[in-house]
């Protein structure tokens, strides 16, 4: 029997610390001592260290079941830095060769591997399960156990056969742990392990140092991801996106204003996900663009925000991915951009799946739009979701406590709700019990002759937009409460048949409005300075005579457009205009520049808080991948067949970049393909042109060239002399 001054002791000896956090003394004994155990505990809690000490105590190896290969290699590093030798701690994964996996296998028969993660397909597969069947196991720990229930955020279908592979192997104690579990998905969690006799360990859902904040998503988001992250400067933080394309998008934008960041998503291989991994933890990268691939496990303590530039699936995905910020304890930013529309996409994408995965994935839906639109406090909210009671009514660190909305009377509207409730018999959901109040005689409504009832359309007089938020409220409070077996249905507690029996004051506050947004990017629409563009076209034509170039060269048209309307007075602030790059703000700007402060000075001119961001062209990856081969000197033949192209059409998209302010040096492709007097006569013309028009260039040079010459060319040119 291990004391508990014993316990301490071997905390200290492995893992330096000085003392258990929370629960995770009394979770370790429970295992110490064989018993079954489920630990529900938020991220940043120290769930890891729950399976790990135990694994040194216990005779035998520690089975891990984890989901991610990255998740593995990260704890594996972290338990092997115990040890003087390697092999303390191994993983079992499809990254692995088959010398390496004979490797793991003989460090766990010679008793030397304490603990062996596996991912579940690794542990379903027959050779691991006759190899484990000869092998002591001391107990099996499941990791992101929420992946076995549908109901989870992250269902995987191979945990589902955990338990049957368990029963194959051989029985030991089971530990399952996850970091976001409703009591929904804590019955599914251990009905499907077979651990209904578990000892339960619960902490505390609340992370007091995270700041929640929701934000209307509009055509501007980018600029705002920008505008935040320079504000934080070097703090670290990830950025999550639903689709690969869009984190891909997004992190070219961000590298684009000069930010450190990388995308990382499961399209990429496992060497880029890994590398990407490391800069990150090593501060060499300050931002990740990611899906949900990213974050499970990852131990750095001082991510400082996470931004989530699409709503999340599920309210238990979104407190997972939070979770991610300040672990140490210290500042946490969680922000959320959302716009119906988001949802609606995510809906669209639920179709063909089966009936009861839809139906399941559209509560989940409800329950994160309730949780965006709503003016609760959002610590409140999510707290109630996982089955906490948060009593304080303001916890002063979210946009809503911070903002508070002014609060109605919804006393009547709320007996109306729970007499709807109990009339239909408790058997119908949140749009059903609206429906019925509103008097809306659905085909639903009238096959149920619940048309027919007295409470019918008693509240049809009131808003129809308060529905929801007495609802939504009313759960909160105690009133009314969902079911866990048929989630969704609504049921009256004690606390609402005594509220219905003697009505006391009920004050709601009402939902947030969102607007859709335009995908679309579009210019600002503040107005341009006539007078100042005037002067900025006269300044750019004598800059243009000083280096004897043309005027396009210098700036071009939009460019002095922008200038005139967004007043910018910075070399920073020069490259937020677009068409202009580093070189060219830095080789040309400074005159323009002087120019823009006197005359906002002159004239007590108010500038734009927030400059329009550089963006990417259209179809950025593609962009990246053709400045990425340019750099590696790639022949733009095999260039343009890599990216499916017509030489033309490379030629379309090179131009593109070159004009929005990047330098490319093709001048190894041009020196294969054209004369050295040929280039130099062309490149003449163009220094000499008051137009960088291909016709009139073919017109002037007398057919001489080629127009694919001539395009080769300008792009030197424009390259060398504008950017």
């Amino acid at each position: 029997m291990i004391t508990e001054n014993t316990l301490t002791e071997k905390l200290k000896h492995y893992f330096g610390f000085d003392k258990f956090k929370g629960d995770q003394k009394a979770i370790i004994q429970n295992l110490l001592d064989g018993k079954n155990t489920f630990v529900l505990m938020p991220t940043g809690g120290g769930k890891s260290l729950c399976y790990q000490l135990p694994s040194m105590l216990m005779e035998g190896t520690a089975i891990v079941i984890s989901p991610l290969i990255a998740l593995m290699k990260n704890q594996v590093d972290v338990i092997n830095s115990l040890s003087e030798n390697d092999g303390l701690a191994h993983y079992l994964n499809s990254s692995l060769n088959r010398s390496a996996i004979g490797q793991v296998m003989d460090d766990v028969r010679s008793g030397k591997t304490r603990l062996l993660y596996v991912a579940p397909e690794s542990l379903n597969k027959e050779e691991n399960v006759e190899f484990l069947r000869t092998v002591k196991i001391s107990f099996y720990a499941v990791d992101e156990a929420h992946c076995i229930s549908e109901w989870g955020h992250d269902f995987r279908p191979e945990y589902r056969n955990i338990r049957p592979t368990i029963n194959s192997i051989g029985n030991a104690p089971v530990i399952a742990l996850t970091a976001t579990a409703t009591d929904k998905v804590r019955t599914d969690i251990k009905k499907s392990l077979g651990i209904m006799d578990s000892v339960e360990f619960k902490s505390s859902f609340n992370r007091p140092n995270l700041y929640y904040e929701v934000r209307q998503k509009n055509k501007d988001i980018e600029r705002q991801i920008i505008m935040f992250i320079k504000q934080h400067e070097g703090k670290s933080g990830i950025i999550y996106c639903l689709s690969r394309k869009k984190v891909e998008e997004l992190a070219a934008v961000l590298r684009a204003n000069d930010i450190k960041a990388a995308p990382y998503h499961a399209g990429l291989d496992s060497v880029t996900r890994s590398q990407t991994q490391d800069d990150f933890l090593m501060e060499r990268i300050d931002i990740i663009v990611a899906t949900i691939a990213f974050g499970m496990g990852i131990d750095k303590p001082d991510v400082r925000f996470v931004i989530h530039y699409d709503i999340p699936k599920s309210l238990e995905g979104y407190y997972q991915e939070t979770g991610r910020a300040g672990r140490d304890g210290g500042e946490g930013i969680c922000i959320a951009f959302y716009a119906y529309k988001d949802l609606q996409k995510l809906e669209k994408f639920m179709e063909g799946k089966p009936i009861a995965e839809q139906d399941i994935g559209r509560q989940l839906l409800q329950e994160t739009a309730a949780y965006a639109e709503s003016s609760v406090c959002r610590r409140k909210i999510l707290l109630h979701y996982f089955g906490e009671n948060y009593l304080e009514d303001n916890c002063h660190c979210c946009d809503n406590c911070l903002y508070p909305k002014e609060r109605h009377e919804a006393k009547d509207l709320l007996t109306i709700v729970l007499r709807a409730v109990l009339a239909v018999k408790e058997n119908f959901r949140q749009d059903y019990i609206i429906d019925f109040v509103k008097g809306r005689p659905t085909d639903d409504i009238t096959s149920h002759k619940h048309d027919q009832l007295e409470e019918f359309g008693a509240g049809e007089d009131a808003d129809p937009k308060l529905w929801n938020p007495v609802i939504r409220q009313a759960i909160i409070a105690g009133y009314m409460r969902k079911d866990v077996e048929n989630y969704g249905l609504l049921k009256v507690t004690a606390a609402g048949r005594r509220f219905l029996k003697e009505p006391t004051s009920f004050m709601i506050v009402e939902d947030k409005k969102f607007s859709e947004y335009e995908e679309e990017p579009t210019e600002g629409s503040t107005a341009l300075d006539p007078e100042l563009y005037s002067m900025l076209k006269d300044l750019r034509k004598e800059v243009a005579q000083k280096h004897n170039l043309p005027a396009y060269v210098i700036f071009q048209d939009v460019s002095i457009e922008q200038m005139a309307t967004m007043y910018p007075i910075t070399v920073e602030e020069l490259q937020n205009i677009q068409g202009v790059g580093v070189g060219k703000a830095r080789r040309y700007g400074e005159p323009f520049l002087k120019l823009i402060k006197k005359h906002c000075e002159l004239n007590e001119i108010e500038r734009p808080q927030e400059l329009r961001v550089k963006t990417v062209a259209k179809k950025s990856i593609q962009k990246v991948k053709i400045i990425q081969s340019i750099d590696r000197e790639v022949d733009l033949d095999d260039l343009a067949t890599a990216q499916g192209l017509g030489f033309d059409e490379l030629l379309d998209a090179i131009e593109a970049i070159v004009y929005s302010g990047t330098r490319l040096n093709i001048d190894y492709f041009i020196d294969e393909v054209m004369d050295e007097e040929h280039v130099e006569d062309i490149y003449e013309y163009f220094r000499e042109s008051d137009t960088d028009d291909i016709e009139d260039a073919l017109d002037e040079l007398d057919g001489d060239y080629t127009e694919e010459e001539i395009r080769l060319v300008r792009i030197k040119f424009l390259s060398e002399q504008a950017n």
